[in-house]
């Protein structure tokens, strides 16, 4: 029995409109195949060998670091593969297997025959920055780091803004207006500024703009957890469950959720291109990941600054791009599975 089978008829039928929407589904399957791709992108873009075999031994350089000597060297310290030296000890004693891109995203190319910025080459397919790194090296990687803090924020947001929303729609009254007050308030706060403030004390990183982003992001979904809680907290199936002593939180997160996990859904692709784009932003602003992290907002910035390299900014253009492109088609898709007037046929 295959799992469509297993599935109860109104999940079917949203599956099958998820499907139905081509352009959404097809969106789909690239994002994941891309985000599954740049999670192992240490074996796609590294410049450490997957793995060695030197003397009858097997190495594997990319998640242990083997000092020089390790291959026949006279240095204590890690072996640099790229060295012509290494490469030879290698080569006379055993084989390596290098990575698809030879470059990490903080490795320099000092072979370069140009200065950097370089165009692309059979070397550097995408070229490279300013610094001399390869740019398809950087586009992985920074790639995994802007889904993985889209993901992070958009989970943890929706979270909180599903409870609170809840409480909100469900107990209404007083806790219903001092509650939109709050948010009317907070929502009103300078985020930009306070990043700015703030990086002037504290190294920005991934879990600090994490939690600072988040801090904003998680009244996106308020209003509309609010909304579906208010109608549905006087139906009778409320009213029989809280006649026969259910409590509060049983009713809310059992009885009336389901309900509004529908709205929340249907937002959450659109949430999530919406923290990609965040942290690009603020990447490009300079208030963003440590300097030298790979990041797409940096690329951009790299763009704007080196005119005379064009690829910066067009290669770091059509990855934004399509990559946002691809989150907004499937959340149509999503939007069209979960919307009770479409029937599939």
């Amino acid at each position: 029995m295959s799992l469509a089978d297993r599935l109860s008829p109104l999940n079917r039928r949203r599956l099958e409109n998820f499907k139905a929407n081509r352009r959404g589904f097809w969106s789909f399957w690239i994002f994941l195949t891309l985000f599954v791709l740049s999670m192992g992108a240490e074996l796609i873009a590294n410049d450490r060998p997957i793995l060695v075999r030197y003397d009858g031994r097997l190495h594997v350089p990319f998640l242990v670091a083997y000092p020089e000597t390790a291959f026949g060297g006279d240095f204590e310290t890690e072996a640099d593969y790229r060295d012509a030296e290494v490469r030879r000890l290698i080569a006379e004693k055993g084989w390596m297997i290098e990575p698809l891109v030879p470059f990490g995203n903080r490795t320099v190319n000092k072979n370069l025959k140009v200065p950097a910025p370089a165009p692309p080459s059979a070397e550097n397919w995408l070229g490279t920055d300013d610094q001399g790194r390869d740019v398809l090296a950087r586009l992985i990687y920074g790639f995994r780091i802007s889904v993985l803090f889209g993901l992070c924020l958009t989970l943890l947001s929706s979270v909180i803004g599903v409870v609170a929303g809840a409480i909100q729609g469900y107990f209404g009254g007083w806790i219903d207006l001092l509650f939109q007050r709050f948010i009317e308030i907070w929502s009103g706060m300078p985020t930009l500024f306070l990043l700015i403030i703030l990086s002037a004390f504290v190294q920005p990183n991934f879990w600090w703009l994490l939690g600072l982003l988040l801090l904003f992001s998680w009244m996106g979904l308020v209003n509309v957890v609010r909304a579906e809680f208010l109608r549905a907290r006087n139906f009778d199936y409320v009213r029989a469950a809280r006649a026969l002593g259910a409590s509060d939180t049983t009713i809310m997160f059992r009885h009336v959720l389901p309900n509004a996990m529908v709205a929340t859904l249907t937002f959450m692709p659109f949430i999530l291109s919406g923290s990609v784009t965040a942290l690009t932003s603020l990447d490009f602003l300079g208030f963003g990941l440590p300097p030298g992290s790979p990041s797409l907002g940096e690329l951009l910035n790299q763009g704007k600054a080196n005119l005379q390299a064009p690829w910066l900014g067009i290669t770091g253009f059509v990855v934004i791009g399509g990559q946002l492109s691809l989150l907004v088609f499937i959340g149509e898709a999503v939007r069209d599975a979960f919307d009770p007037r479409k029937t599939f046929r």
